[in-house]
């Protein structure tokens, strides 16, 4: 069992030991009686990929700024936080699109192609497990790689955009001040007043990131589907995620509910922690590899 194992990037990482022995075997023996796994997955396995996380201690967004992450309702009512999103948006695309998997999500698509993993659902929206190759996916908040049209619906690549804002704003250039985990960057007041924001070319209404932003609330009908997912599941392991959004903690209640085991790998403390049959304290891409 082998895995091409890109060499980590620990720069938004907390520091933590290595996998205990005892623990690794405790998992292995979590996995081994699996067989339909479903797995919730989080920013905790993207930052060894060199994405930083909100909330990880002392290198997660919270803790190094006091910048916040949009809301949906300032984004839909304000077309000065529009041009702000997207301006920073336009700034970070191309290094924030070109992250490549790191091992653990290549573990996971192997769990998958050999039967034991029976559904995934990431929290993140980096695309990360689309280019691993996972197919037994739901990106539960959405994909920063696809724009939709609040006004009519229609749907376009976000590289596509990005050659829109390129055309609309030929001489616009500003420069970075530190990279934020959904794909932008910082950026001054007066860095951001002169870039132009395209409308939509159907229908000219606002273009908007297939994500879900904070303040707004994942589809009844997405919700339900991994409803599903987990009952045909015999249990859940969630890797690289602190479970504070109800979103996705939904799930690990109803996991409960179902009286299905529940392991998780994360650093750090999560909501689940005082009813999981297991918890380990390590790095995914450290820990998952050794799972066979």
């Amino acid at each position: 069992h082998s895995v091409s194992r890109p060499s980590p990037n620990l720069a938004f990482v907390p520091a933590c030991l290595p996998p205990d022995p005892v623990e690794v075997e405790e998992l292995q023996r979590f996995v081994s009686n699996s067989n339909k796994l479903f797995v919730m997955t989080g920013a905790g396995i993207s930052t060894e990929s060199g994405i930083p996380d909100y909330r990880s201690e002392g290198v997660g967004l919270y803790a190094r700024t006091d910048r916040r992450p949009i809301q949906h309702a300032e984004f839909v009512r304000s077309a000065s936080a529009r041009q702000r999103y997207w301006a920073r948006n336009f700034v970070g695309w191309p290094q924030f699109s070109s992250h490549q998997p790191n091992t653990a999500h290549l573990v996971l698509r192997d769990w998958e192609k050999l039967g034991k993993l029976h559904w995934l659902v990431t929290q993140n929206v980096d695309a990360l497990h689309t280019k691993a190759g996972s197919q037994r996916l739901t990106e539960l908040h959405g994909c920063t790689h696809r724009v939709f049209c609040l006004g009519c619906g229609d749907q376009t690549l976000r590289s596509e955009l990005q050659e829109h804002f390129e055309a609309l704003n030929p001489t616009w250039k500003a420069e970075a001040l530190g990279v934020a985990p959904d794909g932008d960057v910082f950026l001054t007041d007066e860095q951001v007043r002169n870039f132009q924001v395209p409308a939509c070319s159907k229908c000219g209404g606002i273009l908007k990131p297939d994500v879900t932003f904070f303040g707004d609330t994942v589809s009844r009908e997405k919700v339900d589907f991994v409803h599903q997912r987990l009952a045909e599941s015999d249990s859940m392991l969630v890797a690289g995620s602190s479970m504070q959004v109800y979103s996705g903690y939904r799930f690990a209640l109803a996991a409960r509910e179902k009286q299905l085991p529940i392991a998780i790998l994360n650093i750090g403390p999560t909501r689940l922690d005082h009813f999981a049959s297991l918890k380990l304290n390590s790095r995914c891409g450290e820990l998952l590899p050794l799972i066979v």
